[in-house]
């Protein structure tokens, strides 16, 4: 395929966005998450978009009154904030500092297991916290993993982020899979040759199987699922809490047992609900820290009401 050429229009985005870039780096990495979580945290809620994150927690957690749903949908905006603007500092931050920026890992154990096991390792988790430093985190226990990536729109934009990223996790970058079929055969093909990789799975699949999730069909993405129980692989859940400005807690738990009836779509069915069903716990730990901006439930719940 031949690239695209970024427009004219593209520049000048791509321009805007290196200089927020630069700014967020020349403010250090607490100053640039109070800034842009209270800046996203202002204007936000003002936006078409939150529009669908009340109607998500109106389906999810009904028993909220208006009030705590706004203050919920003001968080999920701070947070996002927070992690674009601590997204250039992430290959500075030091673990286990006393206090100001830096991250802690907790559940070092199942790391180091994998470690030392060796083969193919799944791990998964959602767009929760940070969720951009679980990867570096991880990777200096000697898990690096590999990623699925959407390409962003203005590929100026989009080989930003990719420096970014790969910045974070030097002196090891793994491979990003394009999301769709041709980086699902490439994924899949990497985990068969004992490569490790780790999935966000807490969006919306329309062709995906349906589970439940807070209490509601949800149409959810298998491949993990499908993946594990094709090679037997550990599944290692884990995500990304926030304690401050710049200062995470990286929180990985142990492998999920796998199911084995011996009738493959009932086990991808389960395995597929125990996912969810560990997202959801995590999620009502702390409603706020969750990306509730895109519609992750059927259409039909999305109709005026």
């Amino acid at each position: 395929m031949t690239p695209r050429q970024p427009t004219y229009f593209m520049r000048i985005e791509a321009a805007v966005a290196r200089s927020m870039l630069a700014f967020f780096t020349q403010l250090g990495p607490v100053w640039a998450s109070n800034f842009a979580g209270r800046f996203c945290r202002c204007i936000g809620p003002l936006l078409p978009v939150s529009k669908i994150a009340d109607r998500n927690l109106q389906l999810a957690l009904p028993e909220l009154a208006a009030k705590a749903r706004r203050t919920i949908i003001r968080g999920v905006w701070e947070n996002l904030g927070r992690t674009v603007g601590e997204l250039p500092h992430l290959a500075h931050l030091q673990e286990n500092t006393p206090h100001g920026p830096g991250f802690e890992v907790c559940g070092v154990e199942y790391l180091q297991e994998q470690a030392m096991r060796g083969g193919s390792v799944l791990f998964c988790s959602g767009h929760i916290g940070n969720w951009e430093m679980l990867p570096p985190a991880v990777a200096r226990y000697g898990v690096p993993f590999a990623s699925f990536y959407r390409a962003a729109g203005n590929p100026l934009i989009d080989g930003m982020i990719r420096h970014l990223r790969d910045t974070a996790m030097a002196p090891t970058p793994m491979p990003l899979f394009a999301k769709g079929a041709r980086g699902a055969r490439e994924a899949l093909a990497y985990v068969a040759k004992g490569g490790r990789l780790g999935m966000l799975v807490d969006q919306k699949m329309n062709d995906g199987v349906e589970a439940s999730f807070f209490g509601l069909p949800a149409m959810t993405a298998p491949a993990l699922a499908a993946m594990a129980l094709k090679y037997r692989c550990p599944v290692i859940p884990g995500y990304v809490e926030r304690l401050g400005p710049a200062r995470l807690r990286i929180v990985v738990q142990p492998p999920l047992t796998l199911p084995n009836t011996g009738n493959k779509q009932q086990d991808l069915a389960a395995l597929v609900q125990m996912v969810n069903d560990q997202l959801e716990s995590w999620i009502r730990q702390k409603p706020e820290s969750w990306l509730w901006l895109h519609k992750r439930w059927p259409k039909s719940f999305y109709k005026k009401h």
